[in-house]
């Protein structure tokens, strides 16, 4: 079942709704995924006047890779538009640092409000929609808050109460599989050779799965929540109804055309072939 489309819109990121917080708030370190690096609260070299990106269309080449697989799940509209209603970090330099330390607690509540959405999706955990449906009520109340309240929210103890319903979620759906899938949670798998793999229904919860050759593998069912899939190897893989995958995992990985990921997601851009 898909994820209602009013959901898919607020989940997410609108960046000409946004202020270009992200390019502003977080930190960057050089490594493989940014070229130079930057503290939080100070913009990042390449961000305009009008709050764009000057080398958006040419990320990977600049040496930004890790700026294309950034995703807020629609946290930079809603701190920017909602929780500020609509004043700039330029023009209302008093509202920056509250601003700024806004967006990554309001982002971390989108990403579960994207769990919570898969999870209410899923046939095989119908009998915890009552539970999903508040938790995710109040996890969407959580991120309106206003910012004094987002200052000293406790996510991790908001996410402690969330984890365990997921993962029951998560159970339920795999039981079906046939076998019941492999338990690989946080394995290391740097660079695994997984070539075909029958890894439909596994558990690859937290799994470091960085540079992984998983062509053609089987990962319908998978739970993938927090799994490592930086440069992993994902042409012509089937992920098809794969649990909590999100957008940043699929940018930060390798696909093609034969690539086919559940829905609402779809192919990035920079995929070939």
């Amino acid at each position: 079942m898909p994820k209602p489309v009013e959901d898919q819109h607020a989940l997410r990121a609108e960046c000409g709704s946004c202020f270009g917080l992200c390019c502003v708030a977080l930190p960057l370190t050089a490594s493989a995924d940014f070229a130079a690096d930057k503290a939080a609260g100070t913009p990042c070299t390449h961000l305009r006047e009008d709050f764009g990106c000057g080398i958006h269309g040419r990320l990977r080449a600049e040496g930004f890779p890790g700026c294309e697989a950034y995703d807020c799940f629609g946290a930079g509209q809603r701190v920017s538009q909602r929780t500020f209603g609509g004043r700039d970090w330029r023009r209302h330099p008093e509202a920056a640092e509250r601003m700024f330390a806004a967006l990554p607690v309001v982002q971390q509540l989108h990403q579960l409000l994207w769990y919570l959405d898969d999870a209410l999706t899923r046939t095989a955990a119908r009998a915890l929609g009552p539970r999903l449906r508040a938790l995710r009520e109040e996890t969407d109340a959580l991120a309106g808050s206003p910012p004094e309240a987002l200052a000293t929210l406790d996510v991790a103890a908001h996410r402690g109460r969330v984890d365990p319903l997921l993962e029951r979620t998560s159970a339920l759906v795999r039981a079906r599989v046939p076998g019941g899938g492999r338990d690989r949670r946080r394995a290391d798998l740097l660079g695994a050779r997984l070539r075909g793999a029958d890894l439909r229904g596994a558990d690859l919860r937290g799994s470091v799965l960085i540079a992984a050759d998983l062509t053609g593998a089987d990962l319908r069912e998978a739970d993938l929540i927090g799994a490592d899939l930086r440069d992993a190897r994902l042409h012509g893989a089937d992920l098809t109804d794969a649990l909590f995958l999100t957008r940043p995992q699929l940018a930060s990985a390798q696909g093609d055309l034969s690539t086919r990921p559940p829905h609402p997601l779809t192919r990035p851009a920079h995929w070939r072939g």
